[in-house]
């Protein structure tokens, strides 16, 4: 990776692409720094003063927007409008015959799908710009307002801002997309997860300064992240071939076809998407519990205790989502039937299989092993920082009598999204280098 770097840098064009990222990450994360007008926030940010328990959507956000959401900025909603934004439109163009036809028109449909992204986006970013100035108002965070009209004026420009803030996030993934390296979003999401690096490093100082059995812990948490990291790129590289054979045929004086090939099948298909599907849907509960009044040791104060990290039955569920969203996305992705026909259209065969159904209920079958394979690895990933803070906080409380354990709080979902971004481009710089190679043969 570093070697692919040192020779993209000395060629100037690429030189210049990468220099463009790193000018639309330096904006992102100004703008993540600069505040909403109207707040006032503590040193400690709105979840450090809130009541907020652990696995809410706030947390996810924030871990999104590398903070920018706890100190109320401009860039507090992050891309995450737009990554739902995608993903709805994603699952509405199976559903929907009209969208599914636009994106099987090439260039022009796809172009098309995108402007419906970007007002979906919008509209997204607006509805989340109102519910964060709720919450804002419910937390004390707003500066003191005189009179009807200006708080609703307060109330327009916070919201009004934020809405811009989303837009312009996604106006700068989109220059990246055109200009830079690698996918905007991804390297805006790369961006402020990154950000967060030196606050979780200093988490770990701060465990290893308890002393006692904290030290050997915190050194586990720190040698298992690195472990988790190489794991995770084996993942990514993990593939099953179908093998595929295909006919010879004449054609005038000439026999095409004859040759193998395989049809490549990633282990982890559906990248990090079942976690942040499963993580969203767990952390809603305890999202809603920040809004109303629950009275201590009433049932609805139980239900809600088992949607927090600390809890058991949190992992067990999380998993089980994992696992269904895993097989949820794959479903869409691929089609068996459509893939058995193009086979059998192009006289390619898997060897020992029979063409039409057969092929497709083999292929079927490989995927479900696939995808299940995929989600037991994924799951390993996602829930082992979790797993690690329960047992940590049992054996600190049997030893030390305190409630407090070793997290690793740069969870599953950060570190996949860290490690796939940073694969991701590397492998861009590496295309772009093979297709300027080949442009100055040809010239």
């Amino acid at each position: 990776m570093i070697q692919t770097i040192r020779n993209a840098w000395k060629i100037p064009e690429i030189r210049k692409k990468v220099l463009f990222t790193a000018f639309i990450i330096l904006i992102y994360r100004l703008g993540a720094a600069i505040p909403v007008p109207f707040l006032n926030i503590g040193p400690d940010g709105i979840l450090g003063n809130a009541a907020v328990t652990s696995a809410t959507f706030f947390d996810y956000i924030n871990m999104i927007s590398g903070n920018a959401f706890n100190y109320g900025t401009i860039f507090a909603m992050s891309i995450t409008p737009y990554i739902n934004s995608s993903i709805i439109i994603q699952l509405l163009t199976v559903a929907i015959p009209a969208l599914e036809r636009l994106s099987k028109e090439g260039e022009e449909g796809r172009k098309k799908i995108a402007k419906i992204t970007r007002y979906v986006t919008i509209a997204l970013g607006l509805l989340q710009a109102i519910a964060y100035y709720v919450f804002l108002r419910s937390q004390n965070a707003l500066s003191p307002a005189d009179g009807t009209f200006a708080k609703i004026f307060q109330a327009v420009v916070i919201v009004l801002v934020l809405t811009a803030g989303t837009s312009l996030t996604m106006w700068l993934g989109e220059q990246v997309n055109d200009k830079g390296i690698g996918n905007g979003i991804s390297m805006i999401l790369f961006a402020g997860i990154v950000s967060r690096i030196p606050s979780y490093f200093g988490q770990l100082y701060g465990y290893m300064s308890y002393g006692g059995v904290f030290i050997p812990l915190t050194i586990v948490a720190a040698v298992s992240l690195l472990l988790l990291i190489v794991f995770i790129v084996w993942m990514d590289n993990a593939e099953r071939r179908i093998p595929v054979q295909y006919t010879k045929r004449v054609v005038g004086r000439k026999m095409y076809g004859g040759q193998s090939s395989h049809i490549p099948i990633k282990v982890n298909m559906s990248g990090v998407l079942p976690v942040i599907f499963a993580s969203s849907i767990l952390s809603l509960p305890t999202t809603i519990q920040m809004f109303v009044d629950v009275e201590k040791g009433s049932g609805w104060e139980t239900f809600f205790s088992v949607f927090t990290t600390e809890h058991w039955a949190y992992t067990l569920i999380y998993f089980v989502l994992i696992i269904f969203f895993a097989y949820f996305y794959s479903s869409i992705q691929y089609n068996p039937i459509e893939m058995a026909n193009n086979l059998a259209k192009n006289s390619g065969t898997i060897p020992g299989v029979r063409t039409g159904r057969p092929t497709s209920d083999y292929i079927a079958k490989v995927i479900s092993k696939i995808v299940l394979l995929g989600a037991l690895l994924l799951s390993v990933v996602a829930l082992f920082p979790i797993i690690y803070s329960q047992l940590t906080t049992l054996l600190c409380v049997d030893i030390l009598g305190k409630q407090t354990g070793v997290s690793i709080s740069l969870g599953g979902t950060s570190i996949i999204i860290l490690v796939g971004v940073a694969l991701e481009t590397v492998r861009q710089l590496e295309s772009q280098m093979m297709m300027r190679h080949y442009k100055g043969f040809l010239d």
